[in-house]
């Protein structure tokens, strides 16, 4: 994958990784009109997100610590990219230590009703054992709230 865009160095925390990535710095469109949906809390505290990625079922950790969605080589491949085919031209930093990265763009991000279009992403090579749900998604939509028992997306 060829990148013409211009990448701007970000820093992504979160309770299950810490990451130093790159985003592409692209124009945006907002998160399409649906109906809000509601992820439930997970009984370990945490929001997971059943997504429906490029015509691909991916789990998420939602992870708004996250400054983009970071997918494991394993959903990298469901979703139809071959991870071994990519560019692992960034250096991010893992809980497990320093690894590569290559950035892709996800065509269509659903989950329930709420869809987001072009959403930016990274594939990372090792040491991510979950893909998590950044603000590169989340960011995109007119809110989010996390209550005592789920967190509410706003398309």
């Amino acid at each position: 994958m060829a990148l013409d865009d211009t990448l701007s160095a970000q820093t992504v925390k979160s309770e299950a990784q810490s990451l130093t990535t790159v985003a592409m710095t692209i124009p945006v469109l907002p998160a399409n009109a649906g109906s809000v949906t509601s992820i439930p809390k997970s009984q370990d505290g945490h929001y997971w997100a059943e997504a429906r990625v490029n015509d691909a079922s991916v789990k998420f950790l939602v992870d708004t610590g996250a400054t983009i969605v970071a997918l494991t080589p394993s959903d990298a491949l469901r979703l139809g990219v071959d991870a071994d085919e990519l560019k692992y031209d960034r250096l991010v930093t893992t809980a497990m230590g320093k690894t590569e990265a290559a950035v892709v763009k996800l065509r269509s991000v659903h989950i329930g009703q709420t869809e987001v279009r072009d959403v930016e992403a990274i594939v990372i090579r090792e040491g991510l054992s979950t893909s998590l749900l950044g603000m590169s998604y989340l960011g995109r939509l007119s809110g989010f709230e996390a209550t005592r028992t789920a967190l509410i997306l706003k398309p």
